[in-house]
C-alpha cells in the first residue's frame, strides 16, 4: 500500500509540475497584458472612497402629518405614579391631537461648496419637510435651509452653515461615458449610513417616464432605500449622477438602478443658487415624433429630429420663421437624436440665448437664427396674458400642463361650446405632460375631485391642496363640445 501510495503521488507530482509548466508557457507566450486591459477595472477603490466619503451625508427629515383616529387614551391622573409611564408609551405631546404622528425619512446626498455648506440631494428625500437636518461623515448634524427644489429633474438644494469648511466634490461631465465605465456610488442606504458599491454604467439616455427630462444613467452598482440624493462618482472622483430611482419588485437592488446625469444637474444647481428656481429656455413649438411612414416621405431615417407640429404665435420659433412641418435636426450644435431629446437641449438653453436651429424643409436644409425665451413652469401656476392668436385675451392659468382659462362668449363660439357648460377651459396642452394623451385643446374641466369648478383658479387651488397633503393624483370630469364626459386621472407633480 506504501509503495502504492509513492507511485499515485510521483505521478500527481509529475502532473502538477506539467501544468504548471504549460500554464508558465502560456503566460510566456500571451506575453504583458495590454494596457487597455489592465484598465478594465480598478485594483482596489479604497484611496478613492477615503478621499470622497467625507463629503457625502446623509438627510433626515420629519413631518407632522394627520392620521385616522384611534382608540381614546387612557386618563391617568396626574398625581399617579404610572402617569410618567403613560406618556411615555402614547409619546403625547402638548398641542398635538392623538391622531397626529411625526414620520421621519432618510436619504443622501452631497456637498458641492465647502465655505457655503451647499448640499446636494433629490427633492423626493425632501419633499413636505418640516425639519432637515444633514448629518455629516464625522457625526456632526447640521440643520440645513432649503435654498430650492426642481421637481422635474428631482434635484433639491441645501444650505448648511458649518464652523469649519467641509469637504466638498466636483461634478464631471456626464456626456463623456460611456457604457461600461466603472462608477462609485457612495451613500445612505437602509439609513446604514456611508456604504460604498461599485459597478458600472449599464445604459445611457434611458426614459423611466417620470417626466419630460428623463435621461437617466443606469448602473449595476448597488443602490438601494435611502441611496436617494446621493452621489454617482467616475474613477476619477468627479459626480457624473444623482442617485434617484431604482427598478425592484422586491424593494432591495437587483442591480438596475438610475442617477440624473451631472449635465442635466448642473445647470439646475446653479439656477438655483441663483435665483432659488429654474429658469429653462422655451422655443415655442408642439413636436411629434419622425415616424416611418414620415421619415420615408422626406427621405431621413425613422426616428431621427423632431417635427414641427405646431408653432407658437409670436413665441421665439415664429419670430426665427420656423414652420410646421420643419423637422429640427440640429439645436445649438447638437444632434437632435429623436423627439425627447429636443426639449432637454431647449430646456437646458439661457434664456435670451442666440442660436443655430438647423431644419428640414421640403427636402433643403436651413439654418434659422432662434433667440430663446422663457418657459412658464407648471409649479409656478403664472399667468399668461396671451390669447391663441398671439394677441392679449383672456389671462391664462397653467396647472397639470394644462393652459386653462375662463369662458367667454368668444371661446364658446370658437370650440362649438354650449352656454350651460360651466368650469375651466383648456386652450393648450404641453405635449410632454401626462395630461397630454388625455385631454385635449376646447375641452372644458367641471369637476375636479367631485368638486364643481368655476374657473381656473378653483383648479389652481385645489392642485396646491392636493400636493401639501401627499395626493398623488387628481380625477378630473372632462366634458367636450358634443356633450360627452369622461373622467381622467392626472398625476399632481
Amino acid at each position: 500500500m506504501q509503495g502504492l501510495s509513492a507511485q499515485r503521488g510521483n505521478r500527481l507530482t509529475s502532473w502538477i509540475a506539467s501544468s504548471l509548466f504549460v500554464a508558465a508557457a502560456a503566460c510566456v507566450a500571451l506575453g504583458p497584458v495590454p494596457a487597455a486591459a489592465q484598465r478594465g477595472g480598478p485594483k482596489s477603490v479604497a484611496p478613492l472612497a477615503e478621499d470622497l466619503i467625507e463629503a457625502v451625508v446623509n438627510v433626515s427629515t420629519s413631518q407632522s402629518i394627520k392620521g385616522p383616529e384611534g382608540l381614546p387614551l387612557p386618563s391617568v391622573p396626574k398625581d399617579s405614579p404610572y402617569h410618567e409611564y403613560f406618556d411615555d408609551f402614547f409619546d403625547n405631546q402638548e398641542g398635538q391631537s392623538p391622531s397626529d404622528r411625526m414620520v421621519s425619512s432618510l436619504g443622501s446626498g452631497f456637498i458641492i461648496d465647502g465655505k457655503e455648506g451647499i448640499v446636494v440631494t433629490n427633492n423626493h428625500v425632501i419633499d413636505g419637510a418640516e425639519e432637515i437636518v444633514v448629518n455629516l461623515h464625522d457625526g456632526r448634524k447640521l440643520k440645513a435651509e432649503l435654498i430650492g427644489t426642481d421637481t422635474k429633474t428631482d434635484i433639491a438644494l441645501l444650505k448648511v452653515k458649518s464652523d469649519t469648511p467641509l469637504k466638498e466634490v466636483k461634478f464631471g461631465s456626464s456626456e463623456v461615458l460611456r457604457v461600461g465605465d466603472w462608477v462609485m456610488a457612495i451613500g445612505n442606504p437602509f439609513g446604514l449610513g456611508g456604504t460604498v458599491t461599485v459597478g458600472i454604467i449599464s445604459a445611457k439616455a434611458r426614459n423611466i417616464n417620470s417626466g419630460p427630462y428623463d435621461d437617466y444613467l443606469q448602473t449595476d452598482a448597488s443602490i438601494n432605500k435611502g441611496n436617494s440624493g446621493g452621489p454617482l462618482f467616475n474613477m476619477d472622483g468627479e459626480v457624473i449622477g444623482v442617485n434617484t430611482a431604482i427598478i425592484s419588485p422586491t424593494g432591495g437592488s437587483i442591480g438596475i438602478g438610475f442617477a440624473v446625469p451631472a449635465d442635466t444637474v448642473v445647470p439646475v444647481v446653479q439656477q438655483l443658487r441663483q435665483f432659488r428656481e429654474v429658469r429653462r429656455g422655451w422655443l415655442g413649438v408642439k413636436i411629434q415624433s419622425v415616424t416611418k411612414p414620415i421619415a420615408s416621405s422626406l427621405g431621413i431615417p425613422e426616428n431621427i429630429g423632431a417635427i414641427v407640429a405646431a408653432v407658437t404665435p409670436d413665441g421665439p420659433a415664429a419670430k426665427a420663421a420656423i414652420l410646421p412641418g420643419d423637422v429640427i435636426l440640429r439645436f445649438d450644435g447638437h444632434n437632435v437624436d429623436g423627439m425627447r431629446t429636443l426639449p432637454r437641449l431647449v430646456a437646458n438653453t439661457p434664456i435670451d440665448k442666440v442660436v443655430d436651429v438647423e431644419v428640414l424643409r421640403n427636402g433643403k436644409r436651413a439654418t434659422l437664427k432662434v433667440t430663446i425665451g422663457r418657459l412658464v413652469e407648471d409649479e409656478g401656476l403664472a399667468a399668461a396674458n396671451r390669447g391663441d392668436d398671439g394677441e392679449p385675451g383672456a389671462p391664462e392659468t397653467v396647472v397639470l400642463g394644462l393652459s386653462l382659462s375662463m369662458l367667454t362668449d368668444e371661446l364658446r363660439t370658437k370650440y362649438g361650446l354650449a352656454n350651460d357648460i360651466k368650469g375651466a377651459l383648456v386652450n393648450d396642452v404641453d405635449p410632454d405632460s401626462p395630461a397630454a394623451a388625455k385631454i385635449k385643446p376646447g375641452d372644458v374641466i367641471v369637476e375636479a375631485s367631485n368638486a364643481p369648478i368655476s374657473g381656473p383658479g378653483d383648479i389652481a387651488n385645489l392642485v396646491a391642496n392636493l400636493k401639501k397633503s401627499k395626493r398623488k393624483t387628481v380625477t378630473l370630469q372632462v366634458e367636450d363640445a358634443k356633450g360627452g364626459h369622461r373622467f381622467v386621472s392626472v398625476p399632481v407633480e
